[in-house]
């Protein structure tokens, strides 16, 4: 009897923190969090923000590839993490001519028409034919007035007739998706590494990463008070095309997969891809635009010497990859080092 009595005890503990944690969230956080976990945001409502952005799995897919509202088609990258995204600025070239910043993996979501590259990411998704599929704005601003958990929350949010300008709506909707990525429920901060809780193995990784990794991943912090470990910009690493993705017939991948270069019309650009964030990536395998690589192991090792893999886009790559020189042992503490990202 007095087992049980611990044992309902802790679980109403666990309840209780559950809800205090939820309560830290901002009206409009929490409405970004409904839309984000709803599937009104789908055709067929199979799909919702969470299906390819799981929280189990570092708000990214466990695939190489999202399988679309039909059941049937597959995006043509990899879904990445939707976590620790928010402080990515409007696309822009830096003062070396460098481009920085955007979202998605050739940076088409720049932030120019909303001012937040984040929001206008989550605007896309929805109306894509491969992913979501829905046929246009006014039908998802259709379902979010007439559900009766959202709608309230949105006109608490947004204030009297919120649905009456549809694009208005739609933008609005985008704005409370990326203020809840941005919550501390999604971008949390949590890790062995932000406690400074890192064993002898994962600080000579972390000494190794800082020596190698952090031009592209840095470490300094960009906008914010902790490392994103990226330093938003493009670059084209060398990666192999997915084979397994240009054989299947519905598979959005087109190849060569020019990244900006595709985006900006710009062959200067050709191969690259937007630098991500680190934090969370041993939960986000198969890594790569394309997913290619199926473990952190292989991302790492890949980092250190291409080994004679052949790019898929060979035009622009990076000096910078394939010749680091580590050894095996070190490319392990290496990733020992990036698990310590992991939130708790």
């Amino acid at each position: 009897m007095k087992r049980n009595l611990v044992s309902a005890a802790v679980f109403f503990l666990i309840l209780a923190a559950g809800s205090v944690f939820a309560a830290t969230l901002t009206n409009v956080e929490q409405l970004g969090k409904l839309i984000y976990e709803s599937t009104l945001l789908s055709l067929r409502n199979t799909q919702s923000c969470a299906t390819c952005h799981n929280s189990t799995t570092g708000f990214a897919d466990i695939t190489a590839v999202s399988l679309g509202d039909d059941g049937v088609s597959t995006g043509g990258r990899n879904a990445p993490t939707a976590a620790y995204c928010g402080l990515s600025p409007m696309l822009h070239r830096d003062k070396a001519g460098e481009y920085v910043g955007g979202m998605f993996w050739d940076g088409r979501a720049t932030g120019k028409r909303l001012h937040d590259p984040l929001a206008e990411q989550a605007q896309g998704p929805p109306l894509n034919p491969v992913e979501m599929n829905m046929p246009d704005v006014q039908t998802i601003i259709d379902r979010i007035e007439n559900d009766p958990e959202i709608a309230p929350l949105f006109t608490a949010v947004y204030g009297a007739n919120p649905f009456t300008d549809v694009n208005v709506a739609y933008d609005n909707l985008a704005r409370a998706i990326a203020s809840y990525e941005r919550s501390a429920e999604v971008t949390r901060f949590t890790s062995r590494f932000d406690t400074g809780a890192l064993n002898a193995q994962e600080l000579r990784g972390r000494k190794l990463f800082s020596k190698n990794c952090t031009p592209c991943h840095s470490m300094a912090r960009r906008g914010g008070d902790h490392p994103l470990f990226t330093n938003y910009k493009y670059v084209n690493a060398g990666v192999p095309k997915n084979q397994a993705l240009e054989d299947d017939p519905n598979c959005a991948y087109q190849y060569p997969d020019l990244g900006l270069g595709g985006f900006l019309g710009d062959p200067a650009q050709n191969g690259k891809f937007k630098i991500p964030t680190l934090r969370n990536v041993a939960l986000t395998a198969p890594y790569s635009h394309n997913g290619y690589f199926e473990t952190l192991k292989e991302m790492v090792s890949f980092m250190n010497n291409k080994n004679g893999l052949t790019p898929e886009v060979a035009d622009n790559l990076s000096t910078a990859v394939g010749n680091l020189g580590l050894t095996d042992n070190q490319v392990i503490d290496i990733v020992a080092f990036l698990d310590s990202l992991t939130d708790m």
